[in-house]
């Protein structure tokens, strides 16, 4: 569905403006490339802290089954 609705929305703008259209549809695939490593970045970080939070958190998680 988000697909879709990007296809009809760029096609709505090429309607209206295409020159702004073909720059979109030239430019996204270079910008989507240029940001990669900011999302691999980002999701190495999160990873990161969700095992650091796993790993404090380990000793309660075992108290709480030994006692259920």
């Amino acid at each position: 569905m988000r697909t879709f609705l990007g296809i009809l929305l760029w096609l709505i703008l090429l309607a209206i403006c295409w020159p702004l259209a073909l720059l979109v549809f030239f430019l996204f695939p270079i910008v989507w490339v240029l940001s990669l490593p900011f999302t691999i970045l980002g999701l190495s970080i999160e990873l990161a802290f969700d095992l650091l939070k796993e790993l404090i958190m380990l000793p309660f998680k075992i108290l709480n089954m030994a006692f259920k």
